[in-house]
């Protein structure tokens, strides 16, 4: 899929990607989703689908708080406060230890209303305030949201088809 340049390219990708990974969520046997045996985040680590699910909705309610505070007139810290873009893979680390007491129905739940609720926020916004601008440094609005969701939705897609397949075989 093309890079989105508009709201509702933005909203389309978003939606495919998401339903893509939903499903792919689906097919994660119950007894699984705490086996670590999946390429991590960071260099030499290992994670499980539960701890991936915990990184994406880390970053869809990191992308709603940016826009929580953008939208009060608030300075966004990017990507978090505490935290450099070459410290992804702590980062990465402590959406896995923030998640890692919620069951993972409820954390599949949380994924669903962050993403929800981004859709909505994009929805109540229009192509100016969504690619109009620079927002962080050159990158739109529309592109930071894209680049924290729908991208990594279709990535988590593929760790998981990659992950199930090497699942099946003996």
């Amino acid at each position: 899929m093309a890079v989105p340049q508009t709201k509702d390219e933005l909203l389309a990708a978003i939606t495919l990607e998401f339903g893509k990974l939903r499903k792919a969520l689906d097919d994660i046997p119950e007894g699984t989703v705490h086996t670590r045996t999946m390429e991590g985040h960071a260099k030499g680590t290992m994670m499980s689908p539960f701890d991936l699910v915990a990184y994406l909705t880390g970053w869809n309610e990191l992308v709603l708080k940016w826009l929580d505070r953008d939208a009060a007139g608030v300075p966004v810290n990017f990507p978090e406060a505490g935290f450099k873009w070459n410290e992804l893979g702590r980062l990465a680390q402590k959406f896995y230890r923030d998640c890692e007491d919620v069951p993972y129905p409820a954390l599949v739940a949380r994924l669903e209303a962050a993403e929800a609720r981004i859709v909505g926020t994009i929805e109540g916004k229009d192509d100016a305030a969504l690619y109009g601008r620079g927002w962080y440094e050159k990158w739109t609005m529309g592109r930071m949201i894209q680049f924290n969701t729908s991208s990594p939705y279709a990535n988590a897609r593929g760790r998981l088809r990659k992950w199930l397949k090497a699942q099946a075989t003996p």
